[in-house]
């Protein structure tokens, strides 16, 4: 059972239902909140009798075991006799409250202000958060010496909060709202310079000028009165830029959006129920269009988009649940997943999702759901992929419905590396996605189809094309505000240099594009990309492959180990590794894995596994390896097929 505190207010406790728990008296109630206040951490026994009475009586430690068993049979009472409790734990000398840090509302609290930066939403945030306080903190102990630097602390930051919530406000555009509680506010508070100035700032911008520069001189003669300081530099300059009518006290551009999101945010959550299904729809949008918006948006998407389809799953609504699944409609061009567990997690929802939908009637779900597991199983060897990948493209172009068939293709692109060779295929995949998405305004998808394009004409050495690609992919990321779009062109422009520059400039280009992948939020992108990135643009310029003890190939180690192995001249250790080297995964650096693969089997002389790079080799012997991934090559497969062919003694 999930337990929450509350000590914005007096202590007190609510089990999972939202119903009060009986804490009995007030000793109990104390102990609670001693343990609150510390944290987590362990407080004696002892240290809890000294602050419980001012002369702790003979049988102190014995009461205060029994005070702690009656808390635990109330904050626990489903837990059987003689286990060990899980909330408030024994631990050496003492206790501790072993509670989340989203279990107290106080923690909570900090928490929001922290995530509250200045956008949108900020006040929506803030609102929330000043609403969970329903008295002074730890009310009931405002005069226990052991929660006196706490109820102070804490009083502080919800007189930082409040003035947060103005700022946002004023940020929005809503002056006029703020006035009245900043009044309040400053009246409680009057040694708060800021509060005096966002107050007359607040009353300026809702055109009362004079208010605004007597509010000011009020704030002065009270800090002279009272405090016998004169104002700070902040309240001054105001003063100045007020009677300048300075054009920077204006709100800033953007305001009018901001407000209007912040407005209907506030309009949602009053207007729809916390359990209305349709939340669970909205959220699934918020999220499709959170996930484009950069890398810690990426981020936060994966992370709610599993817990939506959980909620939506315990609802008992299969219908609902292929909604809130297919709604997830995100573009993707990285063929390497950036979270396995989480997908494998995402394919067994859609997977059921499909299982129980009825089987007539719900054909653009059905498509969405199989378009769903082509996209989350890419890169593995099963067939589900290619045929769910299939069957969605089928169901789209016989719905004709553009926007389902262009997820749709972003599976069948996915989906599109069972062998080697295949550039061309996805150029036409790419090639249709921007002609449909340009037609229709899909602009995330327009974007993806210049990707697509990039890669392809990148693997079949037609720069000039890619290029072309590359600007139109940066264009629409500028209109459309799609910041991760500059990670992959970047990293277009460093394998530009590294096929046409010398290799110490392109090894520059490369470590430039690198700092940009820690805030891509595309784990699957980033580990080992810059090492093999390296080791490609050595083993294409013919020079020495480097190895660094504690360089992280990610999951690029099973193909580089081998080639690793042989550099330090551990020719037996290398033989061995190239006997366990699984087949690369079906993506986008399928060959270039393989070619690396190749290096080391004819520096061994491992005949088994040089006539099996031939044979997956030989489709791409027009290509740039590794190319295709708009990312890196180890130079033109022919190559390598040649040299494979010579120590094979093909004719």
């Amino acid at each position: 059972m999930r337990v929450t505190f509350g000590v914005l207010g007096p202590v007190t406790a609510w089990d999972a239902a939202g119903e009060p728990i009986d804490l009995k008296g007030p000793r109990h109630r104390a102990v609670l909140a001693r343990l609150i206040v510390a944290r987590g951490r362990v407080v004696p026994v002892t240290r809890l009798a000294d602050d419980l009475w001012a002369d702790p009586p003979s049988n102190a430690v014995g009461a205060i075991r029994t005070f702690v068993a009656a808390l635990r049979r109330a904050l626990e009472p489903a837990r059987p006799p003689r286990t060990p409790a899980l909330l408030l734990v024994t631990e050496g000398p003492g206790y501790a409250l072993r509670a989340a840090p989203d279990a107290v509302d106080a923690w909570r609290f900090e928490g929001a202000l922290a995530a509250a930066v200045p956008s949108g939403d900020a006040l929506v945030r803030l609102e929330e958060a000043l609403g969970w306080w329903r008295g002074p903190a730890y009310a009931e102990f405002a005069d226990e010496p052991w929660a006196r630097a706490e109820r102070s602390r804490l009083a502080e930051l919800r007189l930082h909060a409040i003035e947060r919530h103005a700022e946002a406000r004023l940020d929005l555009g809503l002056a006029a709202e703020a006035v009245a509680d900043l009044d309040a506010h400053v009246a409680g508070h009057p040694w708060r310079e800021h509060a005096w100035r966002l107050l007359a700032l607040a009353l300026y911008r809702t055109g009362r000028q004079a208010d605004a520069l007597a509010v000011l001189r009020r704030a002065r003669a009270l800090l002279v009165e009272e405090l016998g300081l004169d104002p700070g530099p902040a309240l001054r300059d105001l003063e100045a830029d007020i009677l300048g009518q300075a054009a920077r006290l204006d709100p800033a551009p953007g305001g009018a959006a901001a407000r209007v999101w912040a407005q209907t945010a506030a309009a949602y959550d009053r207007a729809v129920p916390s359990g209305a299904r349709a939340r669970l729809e909205s959220t699934v949008g918020l999220l499709r269009d959170l996930a484009v918006t950069g890398g810690g948006g990426l981020v936060e998407a994966r992370r709610h988009r599993v817990a939506a389809i959980e909620a939506a799953e315990e609802l008992g609504d299969p219908e609902l649940t292929a909604r809130v699944i297919g709604a997830y409609d995100v573009p993707a061009i990285w063929t390497r997943v950036d979270d396995p567990d989480q997908a494998a997690r995402v394919v067994a929802a859609a997977e059921r999702a499909l299982t129980a939908i009825p089987p007539t009637g719900y054909d653009a779900a059905r498509a969405r759901l199989l378009a769903t597991i082509a996209l989350e199983s890419r890169g593995t060897r099963t067939d589900r992929g290619p045929r769910a990948a299939r069957q969605a493209e089928e169901i789209a172009r016989r719905l004709d419905d553009p926007t389902l068939l262009v997820f749709a293709l972003n599976a069948v692109f996915m989906q599109s590396f069972e062998r080697a060779g295949l550039a061309p295929r996805r150029d036409e995949i790419g090639a249709e996605l921007v002609a449909l998405s340009a037609r229709h305004g899909l602009s995330t998808f327009e974007i993806l189809g210049h990707l697509i394009r990039l890669q392809a004409r990148s693997a079949l050495a037609d720069f000039a094309g890619a290029d072309e690609h590359a600007a139109a992919a940066d264009r629409l990321a500028e209109r459309h505000e799609r910041p991760l779009v500059e990670v992959f062109t970047r990293w277009y422009a460093a394998l530009r240099t590294a096929v046409t520059g010398p290799a110490a400039q392109a090894e520059t280009a490369y470590r430039d594009a690198a700092t940009h992948l820690p805030d891509a939020g595309m784990p699957g992108l980033e580990r080992g990309l810059l090492p093999l990135a390296l080791l490609c643009l050595r083993v294409r310029h013919g020079l020495p492959v480097q190895v660094h003890e504690h360089t992280d190939w990610g999951p690029y180690g099973p193909w580089v180990r081998p080639l690793l192995l042989q550099a330090e001249g551990r020719r037996p250790a290398a033989v061995a590794a190239l006997r366990e080297v699984p087949d690369p995964p079906r993506d986008l650096l399928l060959e270039a894995l393989w070619c690396l693969t190749a290096r080391a089997a004819i520096a061994v002389g491992d005949r088994e596994t040089m006539e099996r790079a031939y044979a997956e080799l030989s489709p791409a012997r027009a290509e740039l390896a590794g190319a295709g991934s708009g990312l890196l090559t180890v130079g033109p497969v022919a190559r390598h097929l040649d040299d494979l062919a010579t120590a094979l003694r093909i004719p």
